[in-house]
């Protein structure tokens, strides 16, 4: 019931200390690394420890899929206001899928303890429609 066999966009989200990396295998050569953005360089409406330096961005109303893995110890990519939570297992590839019906950022942090600073992980999730997609991954 949870699979979509045929997503319009598929991302592999690999988890490390303390960054995600995003690739988007849909297209050739779009991959990216994403970090916390320092207190010291938040600009006015910027959330303390939930942005990120880039996003995820995918498209609304489009089935997306994410597998996702890690790198070094156990993460994981939760985003609650999209009520996923998919664990990040060195040597395991896990599966989430959903759909976001409207246009928005959606936050999330690693929820598992996977060292000192893993609450420091965020994960932001930006949904756009499918037409601005298209021009966003032309600029990377």
């Amino acid at each position: 019931i949870d699979e979509i066999n045929e997503p319009h966009l598929t991302i592999k989200a690999l988890g490390h200390q303390w960054y995600w990396s995003y690739e988007y295998t849909d297209y050739e050569d779009l991959g990216f690394d994403s970090y916390i953005i320092p207190t010291h360089d938040l600009t006015p409406g910027q959330f303390r420890l939930l942005e990120a330096d880039h996003r995820m961005v995918i498209p609304t109303e489009s089935p997306a899929r994410v597998l996702i893995s890690a790198e070094d110890v156990l993460h994981s990519w939760a985003v609650p206001a999209l009520g996923i939570k998919a664990d990040a297992v060195p040597g395991r590839l896990n599966q989430t899928t959903f759909i976001v019906n409207r246009p928005g950022v959606f936050y999330g942090q690693c929820s598992e303890i996977c060292g000192a600073n893993h609450s420091f992980i965020p994960i932001v999730v930006e949904a756009i429609p499918l037409e601005h997609l298209e021009n966003w991954t032309s600029l990377l």
